[in-house]
């Protein structure tokens, strides 16, 4: 009998092996996880685009900080959008779903608008999504290329994006520095 893999809710963090240039030092927020495949969001890629100048390209007016920055949350469909934030009161019905206690995603555009006119203090937007086909994210995993744990809105937003990988390896009781390329069990 298969032993069913947990992953979602919860953290994704490449290690050395993944050859993939998109997830090098990932750690991707997994969202859903089941026969249809695996979907997360990559939460330690801050991108180069000010998130005024990608909102205002929408027709969405941003009235957080005017240093935020967009994110990159996958490769795949990087003209998506999506929102992780804290909860918050008064959003519009629809397009926001509650992942973790203190962590909800949202992609409607009424929702949008309500978080970028009113943002709350922990709040992220991600361009793009990380996504695995039927079985791939299991062939993945019992390659090693990733290993999950468990995630925590906390983890996520106090947690500075360049020390993100590094911090999700510590709190599996390795040191980053241990880890060489390599496949299989060692």
């Amino acid at each position: 009998m298969e032993r069913e893999i947990r992953v979602a809710p919860g953290l994704l963090i490449a290690m050395p092996q993944l050859a993939d240039p998109n997830f090098h030092r990932g750690v991707v927020l997994m969202l859903e996880h089941g026969e249809q495949g695996s979907f997360g969001l990559i939460v330690n890629r801050p991108a180069e685009n000010q998130l005024t100048e990608l909102l205002e390209s929408i027709s969405v007016d941003w009235r957080g900080d005017t240093e935020s920055v967009a994110w990159l949350g996958g490769p795949v469909q990087p003209e998506t959008g999506w929102v992780l934030h804290e909860p918050i009161e008064g959003m519009p019905e629809g397009g926001t779903h509650e992942i973790l206690p203190d962590l909800h995603l949202t992609s409607g555009a009424d929702a949008l608008k309500h978080l970028a006119g009113s943002p709350p203090r922990r709040i992220r937007f991600l361009l793009g999504y990380a996504g695995w086909a039927p079985q791939q994210l299991e062939s993945e995993l019992a390659q090693g290329a990733w290993v999950n744990s468990d995630a925590t809105a906390d983890f996520i937003f106090d947690t500075p994006a360049l020390e993100l990988w590094s911090a999700a390896v510590k709190r599996l009781g390795i040191e980053p520095e241990s880890l060489v390329p390599g496949s299989g069990v060692h």
